[in-house]
């Protein structure tokens, strides 16, 4: 038996780093294909390549957002001043700059402090940040997974209820079904008995096709169990099953809708609604799973 996977999941991790506190969050919801989304800073977009072949690994479809956040340790060593040369260089070529470009927008502090080398050695080690944003998402990826699982069960319990109550309909209507055709057949004598004392044969013809057409519904009962069937074989069988079944609800529509067109009577049309209701409300579901 194979696990059935939800499109809906979360996971959050987070680490402690010397440098700072690491967190990576994943959100999952449903979509047709596979749609990735990053939000994080620039010092971990090099990393968005692994990032995406990593999580392709693992989920094949949903709508994922990777959302990474770094928060500086609180009192990190800082340099007492800017570097006083680069700072000097600095200044006199924003000076030039303006001295021809009276418009150009002056340096801010923040900017001036975040140019590089202007606060010495103090830029992140980078590459040992961006292997601990890689173990994490490891972690984060196992926990989504997780999460779509419990989800993913979920669901299979729902289709299951709702598929045994569509046997509960279609056995309660079976019993039932040659008392309808014979009340509809009575009904149909009686109306060809008066035809038959006309002169209207084509009539008399077309009731009797439209007769033959619409007491026979062993078919659409005999296939309609077949695909409740293999809905039960695909949830078992788990993995990517989101768009078989979403393909199996439209077979399963297709049956009650041509039993409610051979009614014969109020109640084997009331017993076709509660069919589309019920599959219906599968086929909403269907939508979360991968």
């Amino acid at each position: 038996m194979g696990t059935l996977y939800s499109m809906t999941g979360y996971a959050a991790e987070a680490a402690e780093l010397p440098a700072g506190s690491l967190t990576l969050e994943l959100r999952s919801v449903n979509s047709r294909f596979l749609d990735l989304a990053f939000r994080m800073a620039e010092d971990f977009r090099p990393l968005e390549p692994q990032l995406r072949e990593r999580i392709s690994q693992r989920i094949r479809r949903g709508k994922v957002e990777c959302r990474i956040g770094f928060q500086p340790r609180e009192g990190a060593s800082l340099p007492e001043a800017p570097d006083p040369a680069l700072l000097d260089r600095l200044i006199k070529l924003a000076a030039a700059v303006q001295a021809q470009a009276p418009s150009a927008a002056p340096l801010s502090v923040a900017e001036i402090l975040r140019w590089p080398g202007m606060l010495g050695e103090t830029r992140l080690d980078l590459e040992a940040l961006h292997a601990a944003t890689l173990r994490l998402l490891e972690q984060a990826l196992e926990a989504l997974a997780a999460s779509r699982a419990r989800e993913g069960e979920a669901l299979k319990v729902f289709m299951l209820d709702r598929i045994a109550a569509i046997r509960r309909q279609t056995a309660a209507l079976a019993p039932r079904l040659p008392e309808i055709v014979a009340a509809y057949r009575d009904k149909l004598s009686r109306r060809m008995e008066e035809l038959i004392a006309s002169p209207d044969r084509d009539r008399l013809l077309q009731e009797v096709a439209l007769y033959a057409q619409k007491i026979d519904v062993d078919e659409e009962l005999a296939r309609l169990e077949s695909h409740l069937k293999e809905v039960e074989r695909v949830l078992e069988a788990g993995g990517a099953a989101g768009k078989r079944l979403d393909f199996l609800m439209q077979e399963l529509n297709r049956e009650a809708n041509t039993l409610g067109s051979k009614s014969v009577t109020a109640e084997l049309a009331q017993a076709s609604v509660e069919l589309k209701v019920l599959i219906e409300q599968m086929r909403e579901q269907v939508q979360n799973i991968e």
